[in-house]
This record gives structure tokens, C-alpha cells and sequence, in this order.
């Protein structure tokens, strides 16, 4: 299987942005004091998102991300570089060159690219239009459709770089002053086993999200398993109970670092940290936490001889609602419950469901299969709409465990063009076959013509190999003229 594509460039430095001024919004500084935090952020160096090297920017730069952040609801996008105006335009290319390009396809659809390159320069030879470089052409045929008719045209030189994660690994202060500035993740190991559907005893894992400064149990539920989707699956519930945190902190278990889980906080505007390596303390509350599970809840259960996975999360909502949350937690003075609601909470509003449910996707590329307009995907098949047939790489959005929803969509831009259909042979067996319509108003939508005599290129070889006098470089065979000849 192919890796997950590297985020774009404007979604790498958006990303590294809201990395540096992210506390700040988790933990606005008071009044008077914005000023000296940002200074001390510009004292610092951070790593460039596209280079090997650190990087630094000034106070009034980082004043005009926070305040920019601050102000929208989805702070990521806010930090954003904005779209060049002329982005799928091609001003370098004159109306002579794009008609004589656009003839040379019509009339010649096998020609390679550096073939069409080639004779275009020949073609266009002692006129008043500049012919572009190669690549310059390239993108233009790519982009409207001009494929090589031959065969599919090759794949494109270089590899996506592996996803640069940029990790934050600081040390917070053991109580984070706002509610919802930080939350704490974490999967326990149950102490007893419990009886699965299928008859067999099976130990659950049981998923919390803590809130840092209350210690309310934002969602708290027990699964078979320690994956991305049910961490994915706990943690939606989570935020549209309570809200968006600032930050969240988790381990680093393969599941907290699986690329749906990292790519949709990144898209939720949510700074993940990871505890550091032999670092317990980070992760003290949910340790806590842990041990009032097992000394209370689990302990309450030693006389259910068959627990099953049902019984056991009823148990443990109706205990973490109307006791936990309701009991004085020494540690706070106060009950998590009041805390919570005592504030300050710098919570954000949950995005819809459709909205949440596609955040936490990984984004593949797959090469379009120019026979029949398919990509290969976890060992499935998907149809690629006739109106996107002129795109070679294409770009899909999807969980690894649900195979129900892929989407195509645009990497430049990132947003979704339509969703995509497992291929039904069995459907397209009935030998209806709809026009084509194109994506893009181009030159290929014009009837082809026969070619008109002989390329531009081989009549310039020929000529210049006439001009140097040398007699032909082969020797001609006998011809008959007579019909004796031919007995």
C-alpha cells in the first residue's frame, strides 16, 4: 500500500502557525502581558516546514497569527497561505502557441510530450511567439487533458516526502488554568475479563478523555480493542458532548499516532501533544482516574459472575454521571461537575456530524487507470467520475476502516469533489455507455483531423541533411520497370 500523502505546503506552514501560538489560545495570557509572550516566542527557533533548517519570526508576525486565530472558528484555516489569483491559468502561453499545440494534438494524440515539445518549437520557428519550457507545456497538456492516447501516460518523477509531524513535546504546567484547554487521553486495561457475543471471555480497554483543569470525564467507554477507530469513535462522542478542547495530550501508542487520529486534530484546529518517554508525571490525573475505576466501579461489580461489554459501559456512565462527577474531588476543592461549569472555558463549538466523521480521514494517492477510469484501493476498486477522467493522480479521503465513504478530492485546495462508488462490473455489463462530457473547456473537444502531410520536425531534418551535400546513406535496391522484370 501506497504512504499517506504529505499534507500542501499552505496546510504544512498553517500547521507549524497555529503549533507555535496554540498555547496561546489554550491559555490566554492576561491582560498586559500578550506582548511579553509573544517575545519570548520570537526568541525562539522553530523548524521550517519545507527545509531542513530553523526559522524564526518576529513579534508583529506572530501578533497578527494570534489575532487571527483568535477570531475564527477554525483557526487552522485562518493561518492558511491564500491561493495565488491566477493558480490553473497559463499567461505564459500566447494564443499562437495554445492553437498550434492544440492542432499538433488533434492530428498526432501518440505523440509523447517532449515529441509535442519538440516539434512545436520547429512549428513556431521565426514567429513572434515564444515557445515555454518543457515543464510549462507539460502542465498545460496535463491540465487539459492532452494525454498520450497510446498507452497511460508515466508516472510523475519524485515521491511525496513522508509526513514531517512536528511535534510540540513541552512540558505543560501540572493545571492548565481554562476548561478545555487541555485534555488528557488515555486507554486502561480492565482487571477483570467480561463475556464476549460470541461466548468467550475477552478483557476490554477502557477509553477516557479527562479534562485537565476540572477533571470531568468529557466521554468515558469500554471497547475490545486499542485502535484508531475506537479511539476515533470515543473521542467524536467527547466533542460533541463537550465541545472542541485547545489541546488534547495522549501517549504515543500506535492508535493516538495512526494518521486519522493526527491529521483530524490538525483539521479540528486541536494541538496534540505526547507525553515524553519515562515521564509518568504528564499523565498523573488519568492514572488517578484509573484507580478510582477499579476501586469503586470494578469493585461494585465483584458479585456480576458474567459481566458482559453491554452491562459493563451502562455500569460505567450511570457511575461516572451521578457520582464521579458529583463527588468533592480533593485534589480541586470542588466537584468536577461545578469546576467544569465554574469556568473559564475556552471550548469551541463541535463541527457537525458529517463534518466530525470526516475530519479524522487519511488522504492517499492513487494513479488513475486511463483503460477504464478506476483506482485501486485496500484491495477494492473504486470509479472515477467521467468529468475528473483528465487527472493522472488522483487524491482520495478515507478511513482505513470504512470503506463505505471514500472521497475524491482536490489536493491543491482540499476540498471534496464528489464521493466515490465500489466498481459494479455486474452494472456495467449492461453495455450502456454514457457520452463523455468534459471537465474543462479545451482544444480535444474539437472534431480530430487527419494529419496534414508530414511533421514539421522530420521536414527540418530533412532539409538540414540536404544541405550538407552527403549522398543518401543507404543503397537502393533494384527496381523493375518492365513486366519482364517482374517474371
Amino acid at each position: 500500500m501506497k504512504s499517506v500523502v504529505d499534507p500542501p505546503q499552505r496546510d504544512r506552514w498553517a500547521r507549524l502557525r497555529f503549533s507555535i501560538i496554540g498555547p496561546l489560545l489554550a491559555a490566554p495570557p492576561p491582560a498586559g502581558e500578550l506582548q511579553a509572550a509573544l517575545t519570548a516566542l520570537a526568541a525562539k527557533s522553530w523548524r521550517h516546514p519545507l527545509a531542513d533548517q530553523e526559522i524564526r519570526f518576529g513579534v508583529s508576525t506572530l501578533e497578527r497569527w494570534y489575532y487571527a486565530a483568535k477570531s475564527a472558528s477554525d483557526p487552522v484555516a485562518a493561518l492558511r497561505n491564500r491561493l495565488r489569483d491566477d493558480v490553473g491559468r497559463f499567461p505564459s502561453l500566447a494564443p499562437r502557441v495554445i492553437d498550434v499545440l492544440g492542432a499538433q494534438y488533434r492530428e498526432h494524440p501518440g505523440w509523447t510530450m517532449q515529441l509535442h515539445v519538440d516539434n512545436l518549437r520547429v512549428a513556431l520557428a521565426g514567429s513572434d511567439a515564444a515557445v515555454p519550457s518543457y515543464p510549462t507545456i507539460r502542465r498545460y497538456l496535463i491540465a487539459q487533458g492532452m494525454f498520450r492516447q497510446a498507452r497511460p501516460k508515466r508516472a510523475t518523477t519524485g515521491a511525496l516526502q513522508a509526513r514531517d509531524r512536528l511535534e510540540r513535546l513541552e512540558v505543560r504546567s501540572f493545571e492548565v488554568d481554562h476548561v478545555s484547554a487541555l485534555w488528557h487521553l488515555d486507554f486502561h486495561h480492565a482487571s477483570r475479563k467480561v463475556l464476549g457475543r460470541s461466548g468467550t471471555w475477552v478483557k476490554p480497554l477502557l477509553l477516557g478523555v479527562i479534562d485537565d483543569r476540572s477533571r470531568l470525564v468529557c466521554h468515558l467507554q469500554w471497547y475490545l480493542d486499542e485502535t484508531a477507530e475506537s479511539l476515533v469513535h470515543g473521542l467524536s462522542q467527547a466533542f460533541m458532548k463537550r465541545g472542541l478542547p485547545r489541546a488534547l495530550m495522549t501517549d504515543n501508542g500506535a492508535a493516538m499516532l495512526a494518521d486519522e487520529t493526527v491529521t483530524g486534530l490538525a483539521t479540528l484546529g486541536i494541538v496534540h501533544q505526547t507525553t515524553l518517554p519515562y515521564s509518568p508525571y504528564q499523565n498523573a490525573k488519568q492514572e488517578s482516574f484509573w484507580g478510582r475505576v477499579e476501586g469503586r466501579l470494578m469493585a461494585m461489580l465483584e458479585g456480576e459472575a458474567s459481566v458482559t461489554l453491554d452491562l459493563l459501559n451502562q455500569a460505567t456512565q450511570a457511575w461516572v454521571e451521578q457520582e464521579y462527577h458529583r463527588t468533592l474531588h480533593s485534589e480541586i476543592g470542588a466537584t468536577p461537575l461545578a469546576r467544569y461549569l465554574a469556568g473559564p472555558n475556552v471550548r469551541r463549538d463541535c463541527p457537525a456530524t458529517a463534518d466530525l466523521a470526516a475530519a479524522f480521514r487519511i488522504e492517499v494517492a492513487r494513479r488513475q487507470r486511463r483503460s477504464d477510469g478506476t483506482v485501486s484501493l485496500a484491495g477494492a476498486r473504486f470509479e472515477i467520475p467521467a468529468a475528473y477522467r483528465h487527472l493522472v493522480q488522483v487524491h482520495l479521503r478515507y478511513a482505513r476502516w470504512d470503506l463505505t465513504r471514500v472521497d475524491l478530492v482536490d489536493a491543491r485546495a482540499g476540498q471534496i469533489l464528489c464521493p466515490l462508488r465500489p466498481l459494479d462490473k455486474s452494472a456495467n455489463a449492461d453495455g450502456q455507455r454514457r457520452a463523455l462530457t468534459p471537465a474543462v473547456s479545451r482544444s480535444t473537444d474539437a472534431v480530430p483531423t487527419p494529419p496534414s502531410g508530414m511533421a514539421p520536425l522530420l521536414r527540418q531534418l530533412i532539409a538540414e541533411y540536404a544541405a550538407t551535400g552527403l549522398p543518401p546513406a543507404y543503397l537502393p535496391t533494384h527496381l523493375p520497370t518492365t513486366d519482364k522484370d517482374l517474371e
